[in-house]
């Protein structure tokens, strides 16, 4: 669409347009938010910084090698594409600056035979990423396409592979990619690059899919939902990171950006005041139910309280990639004293609407799928991550079983410890059984003075072993699940302290202790190789619970106390020392 044109037709609700007013509206109607399509120079303009975009050396041109002709020769076709668009395919590639910030650019264009997918274009586009791999800049692919292209065959299928492999090479040497997906992106390159970049985001309006809908209610013979295949469809199933309209997709590239910026490449910040507490004996004396009680208080900041004040420029997102995402995890990358970090944390809310909502912090496993596809993400990109945790555990419901709940669990605390890249968690209120450890396998456990980390929650503890919920409190003492106790027994490595009375009523102050403990921990832990975090991760989780049990010699024996006439609870095996086993 041309800003020379005087007037014209909106393609959504056919409202009549003044073409200049529509390109000083990046061409969205300003009636009914209609993105019409762009030209690749046209969107090139709108995200870049003025005058900064170089186009890649040398001009790839496709050649007939299959002397294909369908109703027209395709060398044919081939001509009359170049000569309506001035493009040599259906893309433009080369560098740009997004607000100063270097990137490498793919932008692909559907007016050049529908942005098909052919040799000329995975050329183009993997030269491009080659380019990212020289000079370590990112890599931001924007897609509009109906598919591969078939005028070249198999030759076409296979720019799928070569551009994923070009892709891979970037994820192995630590250097973000990001897909823009445009209005309409289909077949081949919906199921090649547009999906396998880091970050996933989708234009508002804009439709992706494998298969067409016109193919799909043609196979299945009905109709599909009106939402099928839009931009946000593909958000409420997981499938990408954000959706965002016109107007809002640059600074959001940008905010990105920022948040992935090696840390070297930034003037450092002071790591901040060392608040924690190492030593149990400092810590006053706290009574277990009432350290419950604060742990659970509604006022306590929650995990987006912290990305609003202890981080910078949090950007998230979303999604386990698998059909859904799960709104009781909240992760992404965002900045703390200058250094990129992924953040995944736990949500519950301030009221009931928002813990609602929120699953009051019990994710269900696309949330810790979604959590692991994050820290996965930070590894490769040689990021730390901080985890925050307050949760009274995962979602119990018969859904979340039959979608694998202990399977999601189970792979998060398995994947964490081969995961090489420094991890702190913080247990800002509740750690609710597997639920939170699926968070906390990490080089340091800090808690807040107020949380409690326990197997399971006092009332169910007391129910389960007493008979009776009624008797949570002292459960509660019994579980030792205060911070001192887990300082004690080495379950947690240090504790934040809290203002007088808790978190809930100094929020402010709660969040300032939080952030600096962070940034302390993280400038310790960033300044160590890798691999020897690794091998301390694994090795102080083996040596956990080390004094909770003996180990009876093999010449020493066991005896067993004969159990008592009458239904009652047989008492636990004793070493020949009087020790219990088992």
């Amino acid at each position: 669409m041309s800003a020379g044109t005087a007037w014209t037709h909106c393609a959504g609700c056919g409202a009549l347009l003044y073409g200049k007013k529509l390109s000083r509206n990046l061409y969205v109607c300003p009636h009914c938010e209609h993105h019409h399509r762009l030209t690749a120079p046209e969107r090139i303009a709108q995200l870049t910084d003025p005058g900064s975009f170089r186009p890649l050396a040398g001009t790839v041109l496709a050649t007939d090698v299959l002397d294909f002709a369908d109703r027209r020769p395709y060398r044919d076709r081939l001509v009359d594409a170049r000569r309506a668009t001035g493009l040599s395919d259906a893309v433009v590639c080369g560098t740009a600056r997004l607000a100063g910030l270097p990137v490498c650019l793919a932008v692909m264009d559907f007016r050049f035979m529908g942005g098909s997918l052919g040799v000329a274009v995975g050329e183009m586009i993997t030269r491009a990423a080659e380019q990212a791999l020289t000079t370590r800049m990112p890599l931001l692919i924007v897609t509009a396409s109906g598919g591969a292209r078939m005028q070249e065959g198999a030759l076409a299928l296979l720019q799928m592979a070569k551009v994923s492999q070009a892709i891979g090479a970037l994820g192995r040497a630590g250097v973000p990619t990001v897909s823009l997906v445009t209005d309409p992106t289909y077949g081949g390159v919906a199921a090649s690059f547009a999906t396998n970049c880091d970050v996933i985001l989708v234009e508002q309006g804009a439709r992706m899919g494998f298969a067409g809908p016109r193919v799909i209610e043609q196979t299945l013979r009905r109709k599909l939902p009106d939402d099928f295949q839009t931009a946000d469809f593909l958000l409420a199933h997981g499938q990408v990171d954000e959706v965002r309209p016109r107007r809002e997709i640059r600074d959001w590239l940008v905010a990105l950006l920022r948040a992935l910026q090696p840390a070297e490449s930034v003037a450092p910040e002071p790591a901040g005041t060392d608040v924690l507490v190492r030593d149990p004996g400092a810590l006053e004396a706290a009574d277990a139910w009432a350290t419950v009680s604060l742990a659970r208080d509604t006022r306590r900041p929650t995990a987006l309280d912290y990305l609003r004040s202890a981080f910078d420029g949090f950007v998230e997102l979303r999604g386990d990639r698998f059909g859904e995402d799960c709104p009781a995890i909240v992760a992404g990358f965002a900045r703390l004293a200058d250094r990129p970090v992924a953040v995944v944390g736990q949500q519950k809310g301030h009221h009931t609407k928002e813990l609602v909502s929120r699953n009051f912090g019990m994710p269900q496993p696309a949330g810790y799928r979604k959590a692991l596809r994050v820290m996965r993400l930070a590894a490769k990109l040689h990021i730390p991550v901080v985890s925050l945790v307050d949760t009274p555990g995962a979602y119990p419901g018969a859904e979340a079983e039959a979608n694998g709940q202990s399977f999601a669990i189970a792979s998060n605390i398995l994947a964490l410890f081969d995961l090489d890249t420094p991890v702190v968690t913080a247990v800002t209120g509740e750690g609710g059984s597997g639920g939170a450890l699926a968070l906390a396998v990490a080089d340091r456990v800090l808690i807040a003075e107020h949380g409690i980390y326990s197997v399971i929650s006092p009332e169910g503890c007391s129910s389960i072993l007493w008979g009776d919920a009624g008797v949570a409190e002292t459960a509660a003492r019994a579980l030792h699940l205060t911070a001192g106790d887990l300082l004690r027994l080495g379950v947690v490595d240090a504790v934040v302290p809290e203002p007088v009375g808790g978190a809930g009523g100094d929020a402010t102050t709660m969040i300032e202790n939080v952030g600096a403990a962070l940034a302390h921990t993280l400038a310790e832990l960033c300044a160590r190789p890798v691999d020897e975090l690794l091998h301390e991760r694994r090795a102080r989780f083996r040596q956990i619970g080390a004094d909770g049990f003996t180990t009876a010699r093999a010449d020493e024996a066991i005896v067993v106390r004969p159990a008592p006439a009458g239904p009652r609870t047989p008492r636990p095996a004793l070493t020949a020392a009087g020790k219990a086993v088992g």
